[in-house]
């Protein structure tokens, strides 16, 4: 419940006085009843609307533009969330649009659509209001979605005021070469194809390894638009998504892209020319038989709170590629891939992170930024062409 001020207080804990701003859309009163109260259980977020389709979306934001999140349903009466989505962003830039769909192949195409039209983020919705009031794991994952998401929306002009652990969007960073930018230090670049290679850094490699998360559908069409018929190395892509969803992100980038890519199987050779998205609930790793390299798909624990996770993958490319590993960390909540490109940068590889202004979130490609392991920070349109001239390079 909220005081007078429009501050949150939950029994037991101190109001907050400038909590998140959501809007709840949904056709079902009942769902989004449950979501309300999922989301004001913790008192950093405040539901300030709920609506029953994507049209009173755009009438309420129009009304009250200072909102950081909407969680907003696929499938709605009068008008669905996919045609709300552009309209919802012409009024408010800043506000910050997650999808909420049951996990079916349809709804998993209309959300992937649904990013690229401009959602930050993807949820899946229980499929019954029973799993939805008892399913911790899922109330976890939005409220932290909503946060983190809330966040970058006030740090790019949304919401009343930014917090004061906010700060406005660090500019590009454009750094390709060895030294300090914006604070950060880089390694040494691999070299020219005309030079002689430097020790431990790799000329040319040999895979091509991409994590990313929060934002990344959106950026791995970005990135991959730039690799079609450029590069003969095989493409690893894990990307934090559920099942149903993976096998609908490979078929979205072999369509748009033109790289050819699929998801993932237990076993598969690992070839030239080819992209593996690490299928939901799975780790992909890769891994030596019979004198080849193969998938490998495992139900480990998660790491990171992920399954599929970054880091696996990349520990296991280092066993299986040495120093010649490409690896690249885009937009993402959390820290996954830090550790495994670690492991990559001791190895010899190299590491690529996608820079702040153009994350979605800078938490995945941050903690490889500030932990001193990047040979390059780039702006995400500058990471494609940046990955075909490294990957076909004459010096192997």
């Amino acid at each position: 419940m909220s005081d007078l001020f429009g501050r949150v207080s939950v029994p037991g804990r101190p109001p907050v006085a400038d909590p998140y701003r959501v809007m709840v859309v949904d056709d079902s009163a009942v769902i989004r009843g449950l979501l309300t109260r999922a989301l004001e259980g913790d008192p950093e977020i405040r539901v300030v609307a709920s609506v029953g389709d994507g049209q009173m979306a755009v009438n309420s934001l129009q009304r009250n533009s200072a909102i950081d999140v909407i969680v907003l349903d696929v499938e709605m009466p009068v008008m669905d969330g996919l045609t709300a989505i552009p309209k919802l962003l012409a009024v408010s830039p800043a506000v910050k649009i997650i999808m909420a769909s049951t996990l079916t192949v349809r709804n998993a195409d209309i959300s992937l659509r649904a990013l690229q039209a401009g959602a930050a983020d993807y949820i899946a919705k229980p499929t019954t209001t029973r799993e939805i009031s008892g399913a911790e794991a899922f109330r976890a994952e939005l409220v932290s979605k909503v946060k983190v998401l809330g966040l970058a929306a006030r740090r790019s002009g949304g919401g009343p005021r930014q917090r004061p652990e906010a700060r406005t969007a660090a500019a590009p960073l454009a750094a390709t070469s060895f030294g300090a930018v914006a604070g950060l230090r880089l390694r040494p670049e691999p070299v020219a194809p005309t030079l002689r290679p430097i020790s431990g850094v790799p000329a040319r490699p040999d895979v091509i390894a991409i994590g990313s998360s929060t934002g990344g559908p959106q950026a791995l069409f970005e990135v991959l638009s730039h690799l079609k018929g450029g590069i003969s190395q095989p493409i690893l892509i894990t990307q934090h998504m559920p099942a149903t969803f993976t096998a609908i992100l490979a078929e979205h980038i072999s369509r748009q892209c033109g790289v050819s890519c699929s998801e993932a199987k237990d076993g598969e050779s690992v070839v030239v020319n080819r992209a593996y998205v690490a299928p939901g609930d799975f780790h992909m790793t890769v891994v030596s038989r019979s004198g080849g390299l193969v998938i490998a798909l495992a139900k480990d624990p998660p790491e990171n709170f992920c399954r599929p996770a970054v880091d696996p993958m990349m520990r296991s490319l280092v066993k299986a590629y040495g120093r010649k590993i490409l690896a690249v960390i885009l937009t993402g909540m959390g820290q996954d891939g830090m550790r495994g490109c670690q492991e990559v940068v001791a190895a010899g590889g190299m590491v690529i992170g996608q820079d702040e202004g153009t994350s979605v979130v800078w938490g995945m490609p941050g903690a490889v930024a500030n932990a001193g392991l990047c040979s390059a920070i780039l702006p995400l349109k500058e990471i494609g062409p940046y990955i075909r001239k490294i990957a076909s390079r004459s010096v192997a």
